[in-house]
């Protein structure tokens, strides 16, 4: 097995909650999923076939490459690594869950939305059989996917965990001095954006879906606090402050996710109340993040696998709900450069096993956060189409 890579990551190792649930990982084995089915098969030459063939090659490659035996369900290396599997992610299956809806929202078959509810059930359980975790940005992650299954199955029990995690995170994570949600339990003093946004979006999602005035004012307010302290003029979105207790923003982490959160943000909001003006906002945004963070074709890497290989996939999403209101030119030529140079340098045979950098071949050893990135943008450019 190879060697753990260097990666940057927000946490090095979130261990499992609970003995017993260590236990019963260590004794899930290590025996590999199958190896992936070449295929020949030309992929469509119209632009809407095209799209929806690759989604399908991003996703099959995610289930040939990273498939695990119950209870891990999904490998966080490829090749196979006990050491990457040992500690629990649960933002990365969070995003697992995402990509299963993202999937049936293409196909609509049943099965997507199965493995959606499989995903999610074995997060609680691998979480100590509950929803809650330290991370006030992990369990921001959850609660959007939650409300997404709530709309594609008419889940109750999606919308009211949704509900139990705002709550949770607004009770314990919003700051008393100066406002914004904190990041983690126990660093009170530190609040950034992937914290405040995933909040954001799911308080107006909850709000629209529920009726109730709370999630709207714990919204705005959220956005209020964000767009005061991280949004910079030009539209480019910081990531943090007071990390050190200095008071200072982490103006050296320029990431494409916060980019990505503050669109959607901007989309809630003019979802809620017709505020055109936000989707000018989100256009600003997008605007610098391809002037500032890409290389005009593919986004630049923002780091080696680990947390930060999420972080284009989230971008691409949120970008994608842009698109879904309004045009936007440069983003649509941008999602597609993007995809076509993901398949040209790293599909085989049909088959997508997902580097960092999109404009080069994937190294030996990628990690599942990485592939879900491109399982997202896939996805978001065959939606397109639609």
């Amino acid at each position: 097995m190879p060697a753990a890579r260097s990666a940057l990551s927000r946490r090095r190792a979130l261990a499992l909650g609970s003995a017993g649930v260590a236990a019963l990982l260590g004794a899930c084995g290590s025996s590999a999923p199958p190896a992936p089915e070449e295929t020949t098969a030309s992929p469509p030459t119209d632009p809407a076939g095209l799209a929806a063939w690759r989604a399908a090659a991003a996703q099959d490659g995610l289930a040939a490459f990273f498939e695990a035996p119950s209870p891990q369900l999904l490998h966080y290396a490829y090749p196979e690594d006990p050491q990457a599997d040992a500690p629990f992610h649960y933002w990365w299956n969070v995003h697992a869950v995402d990509a299963a809806i993202d999937a049936w929202e293409r196909t609509q078959d049943a099965a997507d939305l199965d493995r959606a509810q499989q995903l999610r059930e074995n997060l609680v359980l691998r979480n100590g059989d509950s929803l809650i975790n330290d991370f006030f940005d992990d369990m921001g992650w959850f609660a959007l996917a939650l409300v997404r299954l709530y709309d594609a199955a008419q889940d109750q029990s999606a919308l009211q965990d949704a509900i139990t995690l705002h709550d949770h995170i607004w009770d314990l994570g919003w700051s008393t001095q100066g406002g914004g949600i904190v990041w983690e339990k126990g660093q009170y003093h530190y609040k950034n954006t992937p914290a405040n946004g995933p909040f954001v979006i799911a308080g107006h999602r909850l709000h629209r879906a529920t009726g109730e005035a709370r999630f709207l004012d714990r919204a705005r307010a959220s956005m209020q606090w964000w767009e005061e302290t991280l949004v910079a003029p030009n539209g480019f979105v910081h990531d943090g402050i007071n990390r050190n207790r200095d008071g200072k923003i982490d103006l050296d982490w320029r990431f494409s996710y916060n980019q990505g959160l503050y669109v959607g943000a901007c989309v809630e909001e003019y979802r809620t109340d017709g505020d055109e003006g936000r989707l000018e906002r989100a256009a600003t945004t997008i605007d610098v993040t391809l002037a500032e963070l890409s290389d005009g074709e593919v986004l630049l890497p923002d780091g080696d696998g680990g947390d930060a290989g999420l972080f284009p996939g989230i971008f691409y999403r949120y970008a994608g709900q842009l698109l879904a209101e309004t045009e936007h030119a440069a983003l649509s030529r941008f999602l597609v450069s993007s995809t076509e140079a993901l398949f040209r340098n790293q599909a085989t045979d049909g088959t997508l096993r997902a580097g960092d950098d999109w404009s080069q071949p994937a190294p030996p050893s990628t990690d599942l956060s990485t592939q879900l990135s491109a399982v997202m943008a896939t996805e978001v450019a065959a939606a397109q189409h639609r």
